[in-house]
């Protein structure tokens, strides 16, 4: 008896330290902690933290202090209040918009911890009658990034403007660079809808992506959502703010 119990204590010794070292954080998602905490982030966003868990994500995507780093289309700037300062010391942020809508930013960009953000104008609009994002002509300007990230916008754009968007991701993209995409997903082989429009099938992502060179490195379910029986707008009040969403990092080969 005194040796099963001998027996219960190591086991319950080694689960519980298996636990704590999985709640550990590391120094990276320890920085990102104290920046969602910074007076720069509305109570709004504040309140999207739970449902978007930056910090289990951006440590997912591999993200490093030291990167030079492209955040595609970065919306009203959520992720981007986090990245900046996340990557100020000793990285680089570059915003890549339309040039009218970089402007709108301004204030936010002069503040100390976006020091190291930049603005990366790119033809880019929005065409209503297709209520979708257009692309014109499209470069980076640069062959040295460490990372892109494409967060929640893959599907607003037409096959034409994705395969253009990825080929110039590989090409702004160091050897060994990473190109993490994160959308709203789409039951896979469902039609394009007007319902559908702003969720993308995973399995199509990822052709689209290895077609223009990239390897998948690996995906998470981190954002998966059973309430979500993925056949809504994203829009909709039952499932507005808790959509299931795909998580896919590619690696550019070396």
């Amino acid at each position: 008896m005194k040796k099963l119990l001998s027996h219960f204590s190591i086991t319950a010794f080694f689960l519980a330290s298996t636990f704590s070292a999985q709640a550990a954080l590391t120094p990276l998602q320890e920085k990102i902690k104290l920046v969602m905490k910074m007076e720069h982030r509305t109570e709004l966003e504040m309140e999207r933290d739970r449902n978007r868990d930056p910090v289990r994500a951006l440590e997912f995507f591999g993200l490093k202090e030291n990167m030079k780093v492209i955040e595609f289309a970065p919306g009203n700037g959520w992720y981007t209040k986090i990245l900046a300062p996340v990557l100020n010391k000793k990285g680089e942020l570059h915003l890549a918009y339309k040039s009218q809508w970089l402007n709108e930013m301004n204030d936010m960009l002069a503040l100390n911890s976006f020091s190291s953000t930049k603005k990366l104008p790119i033809a880019l609009d929005w065409n209503n009658e297709e209520r979708r994002y257009q692309l014109g002509d499209l470069s980076f300007a640069m062959i040295d990034a460490d990372m892109v990230l494409n967060i929640r916008e893959y599907h607003n754009f037409n096959q034409e403007d994705k395969n253009k968007l990825n080929k110039a991701t590989f090409e702004a993209l160091k050897p060994g660079g990473t190109y993490v995409i994160v959308d709203h997903s789409r039951r896979h082989m469902a039609p394009e809808t007007d319902e559908l429009g702003r969720r993308e099938d995973a399995v199509k992502v990822i052709l689209d992506v290895q077609a223009a060179g990239f390897r998948l490195e690996k995906s998470s379910d981190m954002f998966y959502r059973p309430d979500d029986e993925l056949r809504y707008e994203v829009g909709r009040k039952t499932i507005r703010g808790n959509t299931d969403r795909f998580t896919l990092v590619f690696k550019k080969p070396k």
